[in-house]
């Protein structure tokens, strides 16, 4: 393939309609930027806004046959970042984003919902600073790190039959609630890059964040332990990023993400010995994305990319109720002297999922047939 570095180096712009949606839905919606640093890579001196916002729809059946409704609501998600030259070999960035969140809630009997699951309700904010150098030994490889500065906070709360069996382990209107903190971690990485063909791969590892969150647990309006610390770690993670130029003015993009979820644990010092188990149980989630970008002209880009996340166990939290997901995304980007505008779309087919309680556990609804919208704008200037 004849190699036109000028003309490569402007679809590589069609990827960041990629990274404007690509996080939702990963594990039932508690992972929702995918943790892009893709800013890293940007030429020059360069600022970028963004805003996206995500409608997804969770509904089923529980096992009284009763409707759950819509029990996941919408979000938005805001980000800002720079990158800065400090010298030709060495750059910094600065990215703020909110990786992590959760908004479920199983609407009650007496409001239509579910008598099983109803008042159920799970949220969990999270505000995620993250700094970057990033060093280039030559325009082949580079190598990467930096410090993660996260904030979190949450309240869950347990409702419905599930959660009042015949016997004393009545849980329901169990509430916990726990205050922000921040936490610390790092990520380190290295990328090899071959310009001529808008070739570039990059690995990046992400450390895990604990949180040590000041607990507060109630049944109805009784304390029912002192106030105490819970442990939170937001979870290690692994992203593979790669592009490479495939014909004038064509791109393929794709990436691998893994995240240890499975070591994403919410063990307050009550709930946990009572009942033999915390708050969520969630498996590692692995995410694929494959896509295509194109330049139309010196001004207008565009790309289409698809992913899939392979569902696990059916049975899963009531807190994250869906199972997997395969998606679709499309993007447009118009650049303009310094300035690039990105509009980017996604459309999710959520998996299939029953919401589980109890030891051993036991399926308490059936949420099928769920998609979730993702939409965002980017506004980026160099400088």
């Amino acid at each position: 393939m004849k190699s036109i570095p000028g003309k490569m180096k402007r679809v590589m712009l069609t990827t960041a309609a990629f990274g404007l949606v690509a996080g939702m839905a990963q594990a039932g919606g508690v992972d929702r930027s995918g943790q892009s640093i893709g800013i890293i890579f940007e030429k020059g001196n360069y600022a970028e806004l963004s805003f996206g916002m995500i409608n997804p729809s969770v509904s089923g059946t529980d096992v009284a046959s009763f409707p759950t409704q819509s029990v996941a609501g919408n979000h938005s998600l805001p980000g800002i970042a720079f990158k800065y030259d400090l010298s030709d070999r060495l750059s910094f960035s600065l990215i703020y984003g909110q990786d992590y969140g959760a908004d479920v809630y199983y609407p009650t009997a007496a409001a239509g919902g579910s008598p099983v699951l109803g008042g159920t309700s799970a949220v969990l904010d999270s505000d995620v600073v993250t700094g970057v150098l990033r060093y280039k030994f030559n325009e082949n490889f580079s190598v990467h790190g930096g410090i993660r500065a996260s904030k979190a906070s949450g309240e869950v709360m347990l409702s419905g039959l599930a959660y009042d069996p015949p016997g004393p382990a009545n849980l329901s209107g169990y509430n916990v609630s726990f205050d922000e903190a921040w936490g610390t971690g790092y990520l380190i990485g290295g990328a090899y890059e071959k310009p001529e063909i808008a070739l570039r791969v990059a690995l990046t590892y992400f450390s895990k964040v604990g949180h040590d969150l000041d607990t507060v647990e109630r049944i109805g309006a009784t304390q029912v332990a002192p106030a105490s610390v819970t442990t939170v770690d937001t979870p290690q993670a692994v992203n593979l990023d790669f592009q490479t130029g495939v014909a004038p003015n064509t791109l393929a993009f794709g990436s691998v993400r893994w995240v240890d979820w499975s070591n994403f644990l919410i063990d307050p010092a009550w709930l946990t010995p009572t009942t033999g188990g915390g708050l969520v149980s969630l498996e590692d989630t692995t995410t694929y994305t494959l896509g295509v970008g194109r330049k139309f002209n010196e001004n207008w880009s565009g790309s289409i990319f698809a992913s899939y996340e392979p569902k696990g166990d059916p049975l899963v939290s009531p807190l994250a109720p869906t199972n997997g997901y395969r998606g679709i995304g499309i993007g447009v980007v118009y650049t303009q002297d310094n300035m690039k505008v990105t509009l980017g779309a996604r459309y999710l087919d959520l998996g299939d999922a029953q919401p589980e309680t109890g030891t051993p556990d036991t399926a308490r609804a059936n949420m099928t047939g769920n998609p979730a919208v993702a939409v965002g704008v980017k506004v980026g200037f160099n400088f």
